[in-house]
């Protein structure tokens, strides 16, 4: 394993990590800063459980390297910045084992950000790669409908 210099901002916050510019960003994150909201799961980007956004747009930090971000911002789920679809996320009582949840809530920001009134297809077409194994799609939808909905929360 070579490693490199790599600069990289996370969280609006600037690192200079010293590792394998080939090291998936989902490693990088959990490994080396400790960042462990971002989860594992399937490590060939089917799941969804390690969505973070890359420019704002939600890419699977699993098949992602390092070298692919240098210079461009991350965020996380400990950066994510929406307080209202946390709280919609908790009206609906999305979690339930809540292994997923980082990514659900990853790929819902950036949907939001997108379209501030999700229509029911792109919400399922935004989501569609997002796994969760104890079924609470239906949950997840009303949430994001319900925090969309007339631009106003209710």
């Amino acid at each position: 394993m070579s490693k490199t210099t790599q600069e990289v901002t996370i969280n609006e916050r600037s690192f200079t990590l010293d590792a394998d510019p080939n090291m998936p960003v989902l490693w990088a994150l959990r490994d080396i800063l400790g960042l462990t909201g971002t989860k594992f799961g399937c490590g060939v980007g089917l799941c969804g459980a390690c969505t973070v956004h890359l420019e704002g747009k939600p890419i699977r930090s699993c098949l992602t390297s390092l070298k692919q971000v240098q210079g461009k911002a991350i965020t996380t789920i400990e950066g994510l910045n929406n307080p209202q679809l946390l709280a919609k996320w908790a009206e609906y009582n999305v979690p339930q084992c809540g292994y997923c949840q980082s990514g659900q809530l990853m790929s819902a920001a950036a949907l939001l950000t997108q379209y501030t009134h999700p229509t029911s297809s792109q919400i399922d077409d935004a989501m569609s790669g997002n796994i969760c194994r104890c079924g609470t799609y239906t949950r997840i939808k009303a949430a994001i409908t319900n925090y969309s909905d007339k631009g106003t929360l209710k």
